[in-house]
Protein backbone atom coordinates (compact mmCIF):
# COMPACT_ATOMS: atom_id res chain seq x y z
CA UNK A 1 0.00 0.00 0.00
CA UNK A 2 2.58 2.73 1.05
CA UNK A 3 4.62 1.89 -2.42
CA UNK A 4 1.43 2.88 -4.93
CA UNK A 5 1.11 5.43 -2.46
CA UNK A 6 4.84 6.86 -3.08
CA UNK A 7 4.58 5.90 -6.51
CA UNK A 8 0.91 8.48 -6.49
CA UNK A 9 3.11 10.82 -5.22
CA UNK A 10 5.84 10.97 -7.27
CA UNK A 11 3.22 11.64 -10.54
CA UNK A 12 2.07 14.37 -8.56
CA UNK A 13 5.47 16.33 -8.00
CA UNK A 14 6.68 14.83 -11.71
CA UNK A 15 3.22 16.53 -13.12
CA UNK A 16 4.01 19.59 -10.78
CA UNK A 17 7.64 19.80 -12.01
CA UNK A 18 7.18 19.88 -15.41
CA UNK A 19 5.26 22.62 -15.61
CA UNK A 20 7.20 24.81 -12.49
CA UNK A 21 10.17 23.80 -12.15
CA UNK A 22 10.19 22.99 -8.62
CA UNK A 23 13.48 21.62 -8.23
CA UNK A 24 15.17 24.30 -10.10
CA UNK A 25 13.35 26.56 -7.42
CA UNK A 26 14.41 24.51 -4.44
CA UNK A 27 18.26 24.07 -5.81
CA UNK A 28 17.93 28.29 -6.33
CA UNK A 29 16.69 28.75 -2.51
CA UNK A 30 18.62 25.87 -0.79
CA UNK A 31 22.13 27.41 -2.48
CA UNK A 32 21.33 30.76 -1.08
CA UNK A 33 24.01 31.94 0.93
CA UNK A 34 23.26 32.58 4.45
CA UNK A 35 25.27 35.29 6.67
CA UNK A 36 27.04 33.64 9.31
CA UNK A 37 25.51 36.13 12.11
CA UNK A 38 22.17 34.43 11.15
CA UNK A 39 21.59 31.88 13.79
CA UNK A 40 18.91 30.16 15.26
CA UNK A 41 17.82 33.00 17.61
CA UNK A 42 16.53 35.12 14.49
CA UNK A 43 13.60 32.81 14.29
CA UNK A 44 12.97 33.08 17.93
CA UNK A 45 11.39 35.90 18.79
CA UNK A 46 8.06 34.20 19.58
CA UNK A 47 9.90 32.96 23.01
CA UNK A 48 9.17 36.64 24.17
CA UNK A 49 6.25 35.38 26.04
CA UNK A 50 8.58 34.08 28.83
CA UNK A 51 9.21 37.40 29.43
CA UNK A 52 5.37 38.18 30.58
CA UNK A 53 5.92 37.19 34.22
CA UNK A 54 8.07 39.49 34.87
CA UNK A 55 6.31 42.39 32.96
CA UNK A 56 2.97 41.87 35.03
CA UNK A 57 4.97 40.91 38.48
CA UNK A 58 8.10 43.21 38.63
CA UNK A 59 7.75 46.10 36.43
CA UNK A 60 6.87 48.91 38.42
CA UNK A 61 9.55 47.97 40.67
CA UNK A 62 12.25 47.83 38.08
CA UNK A 63 11.12 51.15 36.58
CA UNK A 64 11.19 53.06 40.04
CA UNK A 65 14.56 51.42 40.72
CA UNK A 66 15.66 52.71 36.77
CA UNK A 67 14.50 56.03 37.26
CA UNK A 68 15.96 56.70 41.39
CA UNK A 69 18.89 54.44 41.61
CA UNK A 70 20.76 53.86 38.65
CA UNK A 71 23.29 56.42 37.17
CA UNK A 72 21.50 58.13 33.95
CA UNK A 73 18.57 56.20 34.45
CA UNK A 74 16.20 59.01 33.80
CA UNK A 75 17.91 59.29 30.34
CA UNK A 76 17.47 55.80 30.04
CA UNK A 77 14.18 55.24 30.75
CA UNK A 78 13.37 58.70 28.55
CA UNK A 79 15.59 57.12 25.16
CA UNK A 80 13.78 53.79 25.43
CA UNK A 81 10.15 55.58 26.03
CA UNK A 82 11.09 57.35 23.07
CA UNK A 83 12.47 54.51 20.80
CA UNK A 84 9.71 52.64 21.77
CA UNK A 85 7.35 55.28 20.48
CA UNK A 86 9.13 55.26 17.13
CA UNK A 87 9.50 51.53 16.67
CA UNK A 88 5.30 51.77 17.22
CA UNK A 89 5.08 54.39 15.01
CA UNK A 90 7.01 52.59 12.44
CA UNK A 91 5.54 49.16 12.79
CA UNK A 92 2.25 51.15 12.17
CA UNK A 93 3.32 52.49 9.33
CA UNK A 94 4.73 49.59 7.86
CA UNK A 95 1.87 47.13 8.55
CA UNK A 96 -1.00 49.77 7.83
CA UNK A 97 -1.43 48.40 4.30
CA UNK A 98 -1.16 44.71 5.43
CA UNK A 99 -4.38 45.91 7.99
CA UNK A 100 -6.21 47.60 5.75
CA UNK A 101 -5.58 44.73 3.54
CA UNK A 102 -6.58 41.99 5.97
CA UNK A 103 -9.87 44.53 7.32
CA UNK A 104 -11.09 44.19 3.37
CA UNK A 105 -10.63 40.34 3.52
CA UNK A 106 -12.97 40.93 6.83
CA UNK A 107 -15.48 42.68 5.49
CA UNK A 108 -15.94 41.33 2.39
CA UNK A 109 -15.91 38.05 3.90
CA UNK A 110 -18.72 38.95 6.87
CA UNK A 111 -21.69 39.60 3.99
CA UNK A 112 -20.75 36.28 2.11
CA UNK A 113 -23.71 34.58 3.97
CA UNK A 114 -26.27 37.28 3.28
CA UNK A 115 -27.98 36.72 6.13
CA UNK A 116 -29.81 39.79 8.06
CA UNK A 117 -26.27 39.92 10.00
CA UNK A 118 -24.34 40.36 6.75
CA UNK A 119 -26.76 42.32 5.33
CA UNK A 120 -26.90 45.41 8.52
CA UNK A 121 -22.57 44.95 8.40
CA UNK A 122 -22.58 45.69 4.44
CA UNK A 123 -25.25 48.69 4.86
CA UNK A 124 -23.00 50.22 8.39
CA UNK A 125 -19.71 49.54 6.67
CA UNK A 126 -20.48 50.82 3.10
CA UNK A 127 -22.41 53.82 5.10
CA UNK A 128 -19.35 54.91 7.10
CA UNK A 129 -17.99 56.99 3.66
CA UNK A 130 -21.30 59.00 3.82
CA UNK A 131 -19.94 61.71 6.63
CA UNK A 132 -17.17 62.66 4.12
CA UNK A 133 -18.39 65.97 2.40
CA UNK A 134 -18.63 66.14 -0.92
CA UNK A 135 -17.32 62.70 -2.08
CA UNK A 136 -19.29 61.05 0.37
CA UNK A 137 -22.05 59.85 -0.96
CA UNK A 138 -20.49 59.33 -4.45
CA UNK A 139 -18.25 56.74 -2.77
CA UNK A 140 -20.97 55.37 -0.89
CA UNK A 141 -22.66 54.71 -4.32
CA UNK A 142 -19.54 53.60 -5.47
CA UNK A 143 -19.11 50.89 -2.75
CA UNK A 144 -22.39 49.52 -2.96
CA UNK A 145 -23.03 49.37 -6.71
CA UNK A 146 -26.07 51.28 -6.12
CA UNK A 147 -27.95 53.85 -4.09
CA UNK A 148 -29.15 50.57 -1.86
CA UNK A 149 -27.42 47.80 -0.43
CA UNK A 150 -28.87 44.99 -3.05
CA UNK A 151 -27.68 42.30 -5.33
CA UNK A 152 -24.89 44.32 -7.09
CA UNK A 153 -23.15 45.02 -3.60
CA UNK A 154 -23.30 41.34 -2.94
CA UNK A 155 -21.91 40.42 -6.18
CA UNK A 156 -18.87 43.37 -5.15
CA UNK A 157 -18.16 42.17 -1.77
CA UNK A 158 -17.96 38.58 -3.53
CA UNK A 159 -15.52 39.19 -6.16
CA UNK A 160 -13.51 41.32 -4.37
CA UNK A 161 -12.98 38.82 -1.49
CA UNK A 162 -12.72 35.94 -3.77
CA UNK A 163 -10.58 37.40 -6.76
CA UNK A 164 -9.44 41.38 -6.14
CA UNK A 165 -8.34 40.63 -2.69
CA UNK A 166 -6.48 37.35 -3.01
CA UNK A 167 -4.49 38.86 -5.88
CA UNK A 168 -3.35 41.80 -4.13
CA UNK A 169 -2.32 39.51 -1.08
CA UNK A 170 -0.51 37.44 -3.50
CA UNK A 171 1.39 40.24 -5.54
CA UNK A 172 2.52 41.82 -2.10
CA UNK A 173 4.14 38.90 -0.60
CA UNK A 174 5.90 38.04 -3.89
CA UNK A 175 7.07 41.72 -4.35
CA UNK A 176 8.31 41.53 -0.17
CA UNK A 177 9.89 37.73 -0.99
CA UNK A 178 11.73 39.10 -4.25
CA UNK A 179 12.84 42.16 -2.24
CA UNK A 180 14.59 40.07 0.63
CA UNK A 181 15.81 38.13 -2.27
CA UNK A 182 17.29 41.23 -4.16
CA UNK A 183 18.47 42.77 -0.95
CA UNK A 184 19.11 39.93 1.40
CA UNK A 185 18.94 40.03 5.16
CA UNK A 186 20.25 43.18 7.07
CA UNK A 187 23.20 42.12 8.85
CA UNK A 188 23.22 42.77 12.83
CA UNK A 189 23.25 46.68 14.52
Amino acid sequence: MSLLWFTYLNKVYDWFEERLEIQAIADDITSKYVPPHVNIFYCLGDHTYLFLVQVATEAFASVQYIMTEANFGWLIRSVHRWSASMMVLMMILHVFLLGVLTASFGVTGYSLPWDQIGYWAVKIVTGVPDAIPVIGSPLVELLRGSASVGQSTLTRFYSLHTFVLPLLTAVFMLMHFSMIRKQGISGPL
